[in-house]
Formats: structure tokens, sequence, C-alpha cells
């Protein structure tokens, strides 16, 4: 498992953003309820505040149509459409149905939300792999622009599942590397990458994302709240995060809040060391016995025990049982926990906005 993305390690180092740490002031009603009933009440009163620069500069958001009864046949056209440097919220409304095309939406287009029907959400599907685009390039879904929103999506990376022989053979569903991101009720397939959290402040609420080796991973500084993740028997070891911090000084790292670990691999782990310093915490959630007891991995390099944030709070269920776990792992306090379950995270007060509605 440790020598799947060593061709793209070099690279991917270089082309990180590095986020150099800012004072994360946490509000009283910034934090998340320990009490997940009360969490839709408490995330609606959060997003009452409008913020003009996310919604986009130039008036109402702009709707355009994909699919049966639309302007455009696919995902492609309609972003094709969208004029360089839009300063207008555009929303590309997408009917039921699938869609087999590699879709990218670039840094030149912010403003775009990809929209889908909640009770038959549209399947944008691709089989890209490494070998043949590249770790990095191999995702059906694309963000590399600034105030993205995914909103009631399947996105599938349709490649065959990776068997530990073929090289290249790993393949993301979607890569996210554009800043003040967010998808709501989407759907994630894959196998090995299926989430390239690339770069930037994310999030993921209400989502499903499945996997066996990584499938979450990169240099992302992103929140998963009331996600379900949900881990497959991988080639080896099934392995949930590998977060992509090289060095101390990165505000970066993967928090998830009332998240649901579940799943049929007989051996995953929470994360895995990939690159020296990553920061993973895990608090608030439901963890099924997929977890094995030892809940982490350090990626058979002993060298980042004391380098690793891999945090847990208040957990539950019997993988949450951490009294058997690695010693790298990290038993939270209330104090400790407390600047990675809440919004202010990702800094959402200036740019978090409610999904769309159409």
């Amino acid at each position: 498992m440790q020598g799947s993305k060593v061709k793209m390690k070099m690279s991917f180092v270089f082309a990180v953003v590095i986020l150099f740490s800012l004072p994360i002031i946490v509000r009283s009603d910034d934090a998340i309820p320990a009490d997940k009933a009360q969490l839709g009440s408490w995330f609606d009163k959060q997003l009452a505040v409008k913020k003009p620069m996310a919604m986009g500069g130039g008036g109402p958001p702009k709707v355009i149509r994909v699919g049966i009864g639309g302007q455009f046949k696919t995902v492609t056209e309609a972003i094709t459409s969208i004029p360089v440097g839009n300063a207008q919220r555009v929303v590309v409304s997408i009917a039921p149905g699938n869609y087999t095309e590699k879709i990218t939406i670039p840094s030149d287009k912010p403003f775009v939300t990809l929209y889908g029907d909640p009770k038959n959400m549209p399947v944008l599907a691709f089989a890209g792999t490494a070998a043949k685009y590249g770790t990095v390039d191999s995702a059906t879904l694309t963000v590399e622009s600034e105030h993205f929103m995914g909103v009631n999506l399947k996105v599938v990376n349709s490649a065959p599942r990776p068997d530990g022989k073929r090289v290249g053979a790993q393949a993301s569903a979607v890569r996210v590397g554009g800043d003040a991101s967010v998808f709501y009720n989407c759907k994630f397939y894959g196998y090995q990458d299926t989430v390239f959290d690339y770069k930037g402040r994310h999030l993921f609420k209400d989502c499903y994302i499945e996997g066996t080796v990584d499938f979450i991973f990169g240099s992302a500084r992103s929140l998963y709240l009331n996600c379900e993740i949900h881990v497959i028997p991988g080639d080896g070891n099934a392995i949930i995060t590998a977060h992509a911090r090289n060095d101390a000084k990165e505000d970066t790292g993967f928090s998830f809040v009332h998240c649901s670990i579940s799943g049929t691999a007989p051996n995953a782990v929470l994360g895995r060391s990939w690159f020296p310093y990553p920061r993973v915490v895990f608090a608030l959630c439901d963890i099924s016995n997929v977890i094995i007891p030892e809940g982490w991995s350090n990626n058979f390099h002993p060298e980042t025990n004391s380098t690793v944030y891999f945090g847990e709070f208040n957990n539950r269920g019997p993988g949450a049982n951490m009294e058997k776990r690695v010693t790298f792992a990290k038993k939270l306090t209330p104090a400790e926990a407390n600047p990675f379950i809440t919004l202010a995270y990702i800094e959402a007060s200036t740019w978090l906005l409610p999904p769309a509605r159409i």
C-alpha cells in the first residue's frame, strides 16, 4: 500500500499550496453541537447571514440546464458556455441520467454550482486511471475554481478495481483544489484514491464516500460533517485517509465530525503517515468494527510517530475503543478538540453558502 503513490509524490510536493498557520477564533455559535439531533437547526442558523462575495457580485444566480429539456447535452458543454472570469454565480442544473464525461471546472470560472435532483441524482462517471492520466488528473470531476458548490450529485470513477498487480490502477472520483468549495448531499464512488481533497478550504456535508485505500487524501483543510465513510476491502489493509501535510507550519488537515464509519473491510485503519506531518481528527463519530483496534498506521515509518497528529474525541461504537490504539494516536481533551469541531476550522463565516435550490 505504501508504494502506490511514489511516482507522484515529488510532483505533488511542488503542487501543494502551503497555507501558513492562522489563528482560529472560535465563537460559541460556530461550535458544532455535541448532540447530533441539533445539527440541522444549528447549521441553518450559521448560514442565515448572506455573503455577497461568495454569491458572486453580478446579481442573482443564472441557471443553465443540462440533459432532457435543457440547453446543453453534456455538463462539459455547459461549463464551456460560462464566460472566463465570470462574476455571477451560475447554477448548472443537471437532469437525472448518466453522464459519461471527464469534467473540469477551470480556475478562471469561479462561482459555479453543479446541481442535481435530490430524489434522482445525476450520475457523473468516467474511467480515468493514474496509468493513463496520472493520479492528479485521473478524476471524473476536477474542481480548480474558487467558490464551487456541488449539490445532489453521484460522482463515480468507473475504472476497474485495483488488484495490487496493475501499475497505476488508482483512480479518483473527484479532485477539488478550488478554495472555499462545498459539497452538499453528494455521493462519491471509487476504490483507491476516491476523493482527492487536494488543497484549499472545503466542506463536505451529508455526503457518502466509498473506497478501499487512501480514499480520502490530499493537502486540504477540510471539514467532513455528517458524512458516511464506507470502507470496502482493499488489497491488504484498507485505509481511509492519507493526509499530505509536509511541514508543521502548514495549516491543513482533515476533520471528521458526526460522521459514521461503515463498511465490510475486516482490517481498516483511520489513516496512515503518507507525509511526515499528517493531521486528521475524528470527533463525535460512530465508528464500526471495520476499524482495527490499533486504529492508525505509521506506514512503516516509525520516525513519523512524533510528528503525526492523529486525534480522536468522544467517538462511539466498537471501532472507537482506544485501549489498544497505537501510541502515536491522541485522545483529545475538549480544549484540544475545540478547534476541529467548529465551522471556524475552515473559516466558513467568510464564504460558506447554503445549498442551492431550484
